[in-house]
């Protein structure tokens, strides 16, 4: 039979015990049908696709419908008496024969038969009284056999504890026997009651043969012995309740649906958790696969840069090489021609001696011409070797450069590389970590397999970072060790003699004075000098002057360039009061000053080719300071 819908009306929740009970009974009676051959269905839930069921999958499911809070109050009543039902074993529908078959166990746990009262109030934890036990009076006080020799003469009941009872007269002759508390122990408790009436020494014998006392009489204790006035009452009400069987099974029963409510939450947060861990994964290599990506992309773009670049190069070099072939070919025509010139003479020279002076002159001119010219081709050689040495050199040092990019890119990405391969096992590890069923032998080994590779990753990223801030340290050093070169090569170029040296020092936003004393010519001399001094005062301070930025920003191929702002009142007035070469004096050291120190506004020293009016390698330095110091030997 079914379970019909007249039975849908829905109940309250105080009428959940009622109802179970109710629905308890119709399965005891067969009214409903739960079994179809070695599978079982659910009676309760019709609509559902899935019905056949083994003997505890459908105990799970019924003591999860009967704890789930969000059910319906008649759902949880009909699952809960179907899960006693099933826990008191229903593998078999009852028939009615004298004695019913016995029916196999739904749960592990051992239950006695069903006794004739069910409900019978026990003292538990179960508990048996023994009474009449052998005492003698000695040092003025009642002594008996104690609780440890009492539970050795009763350790075929396997009790847990025998606790003798004493009063201020000493032992009483009372004992209370404590089992286990399972079925077991009640099984036992039991055995001891029924050996001892067996032998005619249980209550009712007690009560009837109280003057008899060379026997141990026991029995369980029950409802009259918890409220039994005395030791033994007061014993049992302190250390017991009184509960029957029902009671238990039922106290049982909610136990065992809580535990299992409990742990299907349980796996319900952790599926949860597991989900969101691997949407985090997944989240995590999708942004990771991302970055790589955009990382290649750049990475090509650079290359291509690169590419440009050294393209561009590789044309202006070959643009001054033969722009350099181009004027030797010019050189060597110029030759011709002198030479063509000078046969042309000589031949007039040979058939007339007509103006042989003239002639002879000529020549001379022709002559001085050539050498100037062969003078020339010799500088132009020289100068072809320089441009090929510096081609050189600039090759050699773009090489170098990019080497040293390209190894940095090297470690870059295997940096990177190492830093993806570390979150990816962090991902793997807490997956699997997560993931039910690792506590076996196999996940623990891969679980600890990925925790080792992780910690050989991290220790290989550790090892990196300490190379590249050793290097980064070195490269510190050197740059140290660069500038304290540098300041010292500035401060010999310093007490160097002037002249005609072509690299010096130069101090870059200075006005100089010899020259704005040369534009001021027009004046006499110490008239000049004056002026020039006096201009050099008033605009070597209007050039430290923060405040005035005669400066305008302008787009010079894309980029954002600062350049003189022309109308600008002071340089106007400049202009007009002093003409257009102390003006460009006064532009040429704001420039500087804006390119090498516009946040302090004072000159800065640098070091300078005042041949090419350019600024200064440090290599071009030392050789200019090498050929000083060969020519100063060579002197001594």
């Amino acid at each position: 039979m079914g379970y019909s819908s007249e039975d849908d009306s829905d109940i309250s929740d105080s009428e959940i015990d009622e109802y179970e009970g109710k629905f308890y009974e119709r399965l005891v009676s067969g009214d409903f049908k739960i079994r179809n051959g070695e599978n079982y269905s659910c009676p309760f839930c019709t609509g559902k696709k899935k019905k056949d069921y083994t003997v505890q999958s459908i105990l799970q499911h019924a003591s999860g419908v009967g704890a789930a809070p969000n059910r319906p109050a008649k759902d949880k009543a009909s699952h809960r008496a179907l899960a006693k039902h099933l826990k008191n074993g229903p593998a078999n529908p009852p028939k009615q024969q004298p004695q019913p078959q016995p029916q196999p166990q739904v749960i592990a746990a051992v239950e006695p038969q069903p006794l004739p009262n069910r409900y019978e109030k026990f003292v538990w934890p179960w508990m048996g009284v023994l009474v009449n036990v052998p005492t003698e009076w000695k040092d003025g006080r009642q002594v008996g056999e104690s609780g440890n020799r009492l539970k050795e003469q009763l350790s075929r009941f396997c009790p847990l504890k025998v606790i003798p009872l004493w009063n201020f007269r000493g032992h009483t002759g009372n004992a209370i026997v404590e089992f286990a508390k399972d079925w077991n122990g009640f099984r036992n408790a039991l055995a001891f009651e029924n050996y001892f009436e067996a032998e005619g020494y249980g209550r009712r014998d007690w009560k009837q043969k109280q003057s008899q006392r060379s026997k141990l009489f026991g029995w369980v204790a029950r409802a009259e012995d918890h409220n039994f006035p005395g030791l033994i009452g007061d014993h049992l009400r302190k250390n017991g309740d009184l509960k029957t069987i029902d009671d238990l099974e039922n106290e049982r029963t909610r136990k065992n649906d809580k535990l299992e409510a409990n742990l299907a939450e349980e796996i319900e947060f952790k599926n949860k958790h597991l989900q969101e861990l691997e949407c985090r994964y997944n989240e995590t290599t999708a942004s990771l696969e991302k970055v790589m990506g955009q990382r290649e992309q750049l990475l090509q773009k650079y290359n291509e840069e690169i590419r440009k670049m050294q393209q561009l190069a590789h044309r202006h070099s070959q643009k001054i090489i033969d722009e350099n072939q181009n004027l030797r070919s010019e050189l060597d025509s110029k030759l011709s021609e002198l030479n063509a010139r000078s046969k042309q003479l000589d031949d007039l020279a040979a058939k007339s001696g007509y103006d042989r002076n003239n002639l002879d002159q000529e020549k001379q001119k022709n002559a001085i011409k050539s050498s100037h010219l062969k003078l020339a081709t010799v500088e132009q050689q020289r100068v072809d070797e320089d441009v090929m040495k510096l081609v050189r050199v600039h090759k050699r040092e773009k090489q170098a450069a990019l080497n040293k990019i390209l190894k940095l890119e090297q470690q870059l990405e295997a940096k990177q590389m190492l830093e993806l391969e570390i979150q990816q096992l962090k991902g793997k590890l807490e997956v699997m970590k997560c993931m039910p069923g690792h506590e076996d032998s196999e996940s623990k080994n891969k679980i600890n397999e990925l925790s080792d590779e992780l910690q050989e990753k991290i220790d290989e990223l550790d090892s990196m970072e300490s190379l590249n801030q050793t290097l980064v340290i070195k490269e510190s050093q050197s740059n140290i060790e660069m500038q304290e070169a540098r300041k010292e090569l500035e401060n010999g170029l310093l007490d160097l003699p002037g002249g005609r040296a072509h690299i010096g020092f130069k101090r870059m936003g200075e006005l100089d004075l010899q020259a704005i004393s040369n534009a001021c010519r027009k004046l006499s001399k110490e008239d000049a000098e004056v002026t020039a001094a006096i201009i050099c005062s008033k605009w070597e301070a209007e050039i430290k002057n923060p405040d005035w930025h005669p400066f305008r920003v302008v787009m010079v191929d894309g980029k954002e360039t600062e350049i003189i702002d022309a109308d600008d009142a002071k340089l106007q007035g400049l202009k007009e009061e002093h003409g257009e070469e102390i003006y460009s004096l006064v532009t040429k050291a704001l420039r500087e000053i804006n390119e090498y120190n516009a946040g302090a506004r004072y000159p800065v020293g640098e070091l300078w080719n005042f041949r090419e009016e350019r600024k200064a390698s440090l290599k071009e330095a030392v050789q200019f300071v090498m050929r000083q110091w060969r020519m100063n030997r060579r002197k001594r």
